[in-house]
């Protein structure tokens, strides 16, 4: 534990300094308040019907946002960090120091998930969920974020170089954030996607801002912590596998 804690607050201040990193947590949320800001437009020339629609489907565009941040945005981030400090020998002073490979990988995602909280909170004030729909989005949000975690640090272990990290990670980000927003108009891709657990984050807030939806929210959640499980187990594999080679 002592080993996990020296790594959590040495990524913690990494991460505040880093300014790249850093901005991919507020970015997104940033965008959104952007959106919402919009939300009443008073455009000369626009009819009051289409401005009631434009502001109707802005909720929708802000959690759209919180799809995008919690699939794109983390999946590249974590990678991206075990990368550094395997090419730096970061982690050969670590293991010198006697932290070990699973007390390094639980801090820096222990990282990744303590300022995600805060982020996943911005979404819920900035989408207006308020009570019981509040804690229910930023539930939904903080298992998404641990799915790309999982996702991110596989990744991130298995490619050992930020270069090939980064090819891996981008089309993976590219799918799981972007992939949501295109279900919206098209239903093979909404089938196809329905497994994943960003598309369940994005049914979950269609829930909550919509209502009417089929799949209820003990499966949405049920389906996105199967995905946390699985690319868990992943990650285990490849750990076991690659883990030793990258930290020597």
């Amino acid at each position: 534990m002592r080993s996990v804690n020296a790594v959590f607050y040495k990524q913690l201040r990494d991460t505040l300094k880093n300014t790249p990193t850093l901005f991919q947590f507020i970015l997104y949320p940033m965008m959104a308040l952007i959106m919402s800001v919009m939300a009443v437009p008073d455009f000369e020339g626009i009819p009051e019907d289409m401005l009631a629609i434009i502001a109707d489907n802005m909720p929708n565009m802000v959690t759209m946002m919180a799809t995008v941040f919690a699939g794109m945005g983390l999946i590249t981030v974590i990678p991206g960090i075990i990368t550094e400090d395997t090419e730096k020998k970061s982690l050969r002073f670590m293991t010198m120091a006697g932290v070990k490979p699973l007390s390094y990988i639980i801090g820096v995602s222990g990282v990744i998930f303590f300022v995600s909280i805060f982020t996943s909170v911005a979404f819920s004030l900035i989408g207006g969920f308020t009570g019981l729909d509040f804690w229910i989005f930023t539930a939904a949000m903080m298992s998404g974020v641990a799915g790309s975690i999982m996702l991110g640090a596989t990744i991130g272990v298995l490619s050992g170089a930020h270069q090939a990290a980064q090819g891996l990670a981008l089309p993976a980000a590219l799918i799981l954030g972007f992939g949501p927003m295109i279900a919206q108009f098209n239903d093979t891709v909404a089938r196809v996607l329905h497994l994943f657990y960003t598309q369940q984050l994005n049914i979950v807030a269609n829930y909550l801002t919509q209502g009417g939806v089929d799949t209820p929210l003990w499966q949405s959640f049920g389906i996105m912590w199967a995905n946390v499980a699985v690319l868990g187990l992943l990650f285990v594999l490849v750990f076991k596998k690659k883990w030793p080679v990258a930290f020597t």
